[in-house]
């Protein structure tokens, strides 16, 4: 494993993460509105602000943890496509463990569960696909 890639890796995932979770939660309203129709459940937007740091960091991890098992599984670095194998396997995990899940323990209801779904299915695929670019090893001519 290489650990400078690992952290670049992650670095870069965790931008991308961002940026597409940015586009896909603030820029879609359709969602946003689903998120404000259960306010005893989630926070209000200045609430989040407070506590965005911690969140911010906890994906940090998250993603430089995906990326140690994505060199783990691929140690001299993975195409393209293995990026986006490996990113759909998380989001898939992602999906059933935290979307599916909470939509059995919170009180929310379906069309903002499928929506979670979708926006974090897609982060996640993503990610794979970032890791995966930048992990790649450099190349020697």
């Amino acid at each position: 494993m290489n650990y400078s890639r690992i952290a670049l890796a992650g670095l870069g995932a965790t931008v991308a993460y961002f940026v597409l979770g940015g586009i896909l939660f603030a820029a879609l309203p359709s969602l946003r509105k689903e998120f404000m129709k259960y306010p005893a459940v989630y926070r209000t937007e200045d609430d989040m602000k407070r506590v965005m740091p911690v969140g911010m960091i906890s994906i940090l991890v998250a993603i430089f943890v995906v990326a140690v098992l994505y060199a783990m599984a691929f140690p001299a670095g993975g195409g393209v496509l293995d990026g986006a194998r490996f990113g759909a396997l998380i989001g898939v995990f992602a999906v059933c463990g935290f979307a599916l899940h909470n939509h059995m323990i919170l009180n929310i209801g379906i069309k903002l569960t499928v929506g979670q779904a979708i926006a974090y299915f897609v982060q996640w695929l993503v990610v794979g696909i970032f890791i995966s670019l930048i992990y790649a090893p450099a190349h020697t001519s």
